[in-house]
């Protein structure tokens, strides 16, 4: 794949830069161009009065993941927690916690995962973008959520952390 700079649009060359390694680097700007990827969040929702996780399944896809969603360009990642699941559930983050990143290359994003605490999971109105959801106990869960995915891997090791193996 032909890299081209986002400035003047010449093609780029690799150039080592000192103390890194080879750096995509546009000859008519004189700048190196650091690698560019999407920044995503996706949340662990759990109900603090019945200890409950909230699956989803979307874009017609049998098969539940975390609730997630894209950072907009000027959002701080905590904003987007809140957008998201509001925009997506209707309901309010009571409390946060940020768990880990992965980078999930075939979308080219940086996946920041949180668990995020509701106060009554009673409270959800789903949009459009969610065609179904459930509430699962901690073993439920992870016996549902999508196998082999991001999701399940966030998910895995929230509750690893927390002695729910």
């Amino acid at each position: 794949m032909e890299k081209y700079c986002v400035e003047c649009g010449t093609k780029l060359i690799e150039k080592e830069l000192e103390n890194e390694e080879m750096i995509p680097y546009c000859e008519n700007c004189k700048q190196y161009r650091f690698p560019m990827f999407n920044v995503a969040v996706s949340l662990i929702v759990i109900d603090e009065r019945k200890d409950k996780i909230l699956l989803i399944k979307q874009y017609g896809r049998d098969h539940y993941i975390l609730v997630a969603g894209y950072v907009t360009k000027g959002e701080c990642v905590e904003d987007t927690v809140r957008r998201e699941l509001k925009e997506e559930t209707g309901m309010e983050v009571h409390s946060m916690v940020f768990n880990q990143t992965q980078y999930f290359a075939p979308s080219n994003t940086l996946m920041c995962n949180f668990t995020v605490f509701v106060k009554d999971g009673s409270t959800i109105h789903v949009n459009h973008e969610i065609d179904s959801y459930s509430w699962f106990s901690k073993e439920e869960a992870k016996e549902q959520i999508k196998k082999n995915s991001l999701a399940s891997y966030f998910l895995h090791a929230y509750l690893n952390k927390k002695g729910i193996e």
